[in-house]
């Protein structure tokens, strides 16, 4: 089965965030790719798997970046798929750097900007489900499954202080 997300990240040392979206992929059965596409110290790479995305079969890309966090913008500029950018939290600026780095895309450019760290490309892997699942009637009951389960998980431990 040929894998509709990718998740790419600008670093090896990322994947300890970026695994939070694959995570979640895994669980809701929905192929993907993983790979390291640094903007800034492979930026051919970039270029080509930007240029070819869609040609790959992917339907949403997931970018992993921290620091300057270049990644996610620059492969949207080159794609018409939607990008969800994922700010890694970084040890300078505690992420902060990363995330307004995202953020602050020019009009015209848009990257979908998640939280912070681990539940940033967490919630960016269900966020890609959710936009697959409009074309996929059994990932849409998968979500909704998912979704459940959360929510019967909160209603059956309604006090903090006891263990679940």
């Amino acid at each position: 089965m040929k894998a509709k997300v990718a998740i790419i990240m600008g670093s090896k040392s990322d994947w300890s965030t970026m695994k939070n979206a694959a995570d979640i992929l895994d669980k809701l059965e929905v192929s993907y790719e993983v790979e390291v596409v640094s903007a800034h110290r492979t930026p051919d790479k970039l270029i080509s798997f930007s240029a070819t995305a869609v040609d790959n079969g992917y339907q949403v890309i997931i970018a992993g970046a921290g620091g300057a966090a270049h990644l996610p913008g620059m492969v949207a500029s080159k794609t018409r798929l939607p990008v969800l950018g994922v700010p890694v939290q970084s040890k300078a600026l505690n992420g902060m750097d990363s995330l307004l780095s995202i953020a602050q895309m020019p009009k015209g450019v848009a990257v979908g900007t998640l939280a912070i760290g681990e539940a940033g490309a967490f919630n960016a892997g269900l966020y890609a489900a959710q936009i697959l699942a409009n074309q996929d009637a059994a990932l849409a009951d998968r979500i909704e499954a998912f979704r459940s389960e959360q929510t019967e998980t909160v209603l059956n431990n309604p006090d903090p202080r006891e263990e679940s």
